[in-house]
């Protein structure tokens, strides 16, 4: 999934990430549990690496030049709930159900989903979902704002089209700049975030200015 994002054409605006089949993923392949002993044998940093290895197959999501949209159907448990909150947004069939099943197995979350989810429902919420490992139905989703919209199961393709084609309807440049500017809001001051502002504004300004969009 890295590489997939590495060698993204620049003029792509909206990746949609969805599964094949009834349930967009069933999260971690437990067999990896015994390869285990084997990886750790290699050292603590060599393991740490290689949860960063697969960590960049998530965080590619969240790059300013694209929105990305995950379509999530039937179960996302584990780490392929972690694959939608790496989305920028989430649309949610009738059927879905989001289970953060680490904490379950004697693990944490480790592919990005512990930030993205904190700031989705707030600390408690998220605490909660980790700690009971429960099923999220797809009502509670949205009502929480874990999915952006919920849908009929027959209509989620057409309804990422819809929400595709309204991103695409706003120039590309404006959208990635503001993208950016919202991703980076939690870690400035409010004072900083103004000034991100004025300095993107006038950046797109000048650009309207010289006839680009």
């Amino acid at each position: 999934m890295a590489a997939i994002g590495a060698e993204l054409p620049a003029a792509v605006r909206v990746v949609v990430v969805a599964g094949e089949g009834p349930s967009f993923s069933a999260g971690l392949d437990r067999s990896m549990f015994g390869t285990l002993p084997q990886q750790l044998s290699q050292g603590d940093e060599a393991f740490l690496d290689l949860i960063a290895s697969y960590q960049a197959g998530f965080t590619w999501l969240r790059d300013p030049r694209f929105i990305s949209i995950a379509a999530v159907q039937g179960h996302a448990v584990g780490a392929g709930f972690q694959l939608a909150l790496a989305c920028d947004l989430r649309v949610a069939a009738e059927d879905a159900q989001f289970t953060m099943a680490e904490p379950s197995l004697g693990l944490v979350p480790d592919l990005g989903g512990t930030q993205v989810l904190v700031d989705l429902v707030g600390y408690a919420r998220a605490l909660e979902i980790c700690a009971t490992g429960r099923r999220i139905g797809a009502g509670e989703a949205g009502d929480i704002g874990l999915a952006n919209l919920v849908v009929p199961s027959g209509d989620v393709q057409s309804s990422v089209d819809d929400l595709a084609a309204a991103i695409c309807g706003s120039p590309a440049e404006a959208v990635a700049a503001t993208k950016a500017l919202l991703l980076g809001a939690h870690q400035r001051s409010y004072a900083d975030q103004l000034l991100a502002e004025r300095t993107a504004q006038l950046a797109r300004i000048k650009a309207l200015a010289q006839g680009s969009s």
